[in-house]
């Protein structure tokens, strides 16, 4: 699955998944085009990544002069954008709905939903004219199934799904292809957050239950996620586009 000159371009790339990623990239030949909300935390999270063509960009994504900014720097840089992976997010606040609060629904919305139509806004016309590319969003196994407390993440996801399938349509016909991982708990600092939010001065216990809905008993790696991305985003899936694949340890199999 060699990427050898490839322009791979990645959001959220300072966070777990995002780095994890970006290091398989690197290790595959990629230029990386790397985007999270803070340039020092990308600089001091990607600086072990081997690679001499290394664009590190700051942007918040759900303000859309700068996703045209990182989008319009990756091709000012590397000529074009063969992988896109769409892929910062928030988990926001525990609460049950009734005591939710609008504040947290759109910084949610904001990075999970706006950002991730944003970044395909502007990256698919880049992808379109060159008639090829590959596009990985970043959605959830609570894109698929509900979690009391976490209803303004879990419609979030559910929203990136259906961006996720309509994007597939409509860039098929551009040789375009468009798929996203809906992971579980994900070993994480954004698991660290829902512990905490989840069960405040007692995150091993609930580390302990969120294990233990997985039949696996455990979180997934960061790095499982970012082997699955890559799969996707290579010519090994040339045939694989509108999907969503569960990344679960099995969570999935005790739903419908």
């Amino acid at each position: 699955m060699s990427f050898e000159d490839k322009v791979v371009l990645i959001t959220g790339a300072a966070g777990g998944i995002g780095l994890a990623v970006a290091k398989v990239f690197a290790e595959e030949g990629a230029k990386l085009s790397l985007v999270d909300i803070s340039k020092e935390a990308l600089e001091e999270k990607t600086k072990d990544i081997n690679t001499k063509d290394k664009l590190l960009v700051a942007a918040d994504v759900s303000d859309e002069e700068q996703v045209k900014n990182y989008v319009d720097e990756t091709k000012k840089a590397f000529g074009t954008i063969d992988v896109f992976i769409n892929n910062a997010g928030i988990n926001g606040a525990f609460a049950t709905l009734d005591e939710q609060t609008v504040d947290n629904y759109q910084a949610v919305f904001g990075v999970n939903v706006l950002g991730a139509f944003l970044g395909l806004k502007h990256v698919a016309p880049i992808m379109k004219e060159q008639k090829s590319g590959a596009i990985v969003n970043t959605a959830s196994n609570g894109g698929l199934l509900g979690a009391p407390g976490m209803g303004i993440y879990v419609a979030s996801k559910h929203a990136v799904i259906g961006l996720n399938k309509t994007a597939a349509l409509e860039l098929a016909d551009f040789g375009i292809r468009v798929n996203a991982v809906a992971p579980s708990g994900v070993d994480t600092q954004m698991m660290r957050s829902i512990e905490s939010n989840a069960m405040p001065g007692n995150e091993e216990d609930a580390r302990n239950s969120f294990e233990n809905s997985v039949p696996m008993k455990r979180y997934s790696t960061p790095e499982e996620i970012a082997d699955l991305m890559v799969f996707l985003a290579s010519d090994k899936a040339s045939f694989i586009s509108g999907a969503y694949y569960r990344i679960d340890g099995g969570q999935g199999a005790t739903s419908v």
